[in-house]
């Protein structure tokens, strides 16, 4: 395989893991991946590129609670299951708390 390109590493996400808007309080789906600097949404519902949301997610193995982020969708793409797709999304304003959990949870496995 190929050199990783990615600025910060991305943890795969095992299990399905909801995002939930946290303005209408609804599901947009579960994470595939996950850095400190954005996520890989499997999204259920149609998500807007471009535009900008704000959502929650639990950390998997994590009893830290859940986690709140803004969030930008930079592009969205059909996924091959009916009604769902995959959204790139990036991390806006995080806060120093949830920069570390997310470091210490994306860190590489030894």
């Amino acid at each position: 395989m190929g050199r990783e390109s990615r600025r910060m590493h991305r943890r795969d996400v095992a299990g399905m893991i909801d995002v939930i808007d946290t303005m209408t309080g609804q599901s947009m789906g579960h994470l595939g991946n996950l850095s400190v600097g954005g996520m890989l949404l499997i999204a259920s519902v149609p998500l807007t590129e471009d535009a900008l949301y704000q959502c929650r997610f639990v950390l998997p193995d994590s009893d830290e609670g859940s986690i709140e982020v803004g969030a930008h969708v930079l592009w969205f793409d059909d996924a091959s299951a009916p009604g769902q797709s995959w959204a790139g999304v990036r991390f806006l304003g995080l806060d120093p708390d949830t920069t570390r959990r997310l470091r210490i949870w994306c860190q590489p496995k030894q």
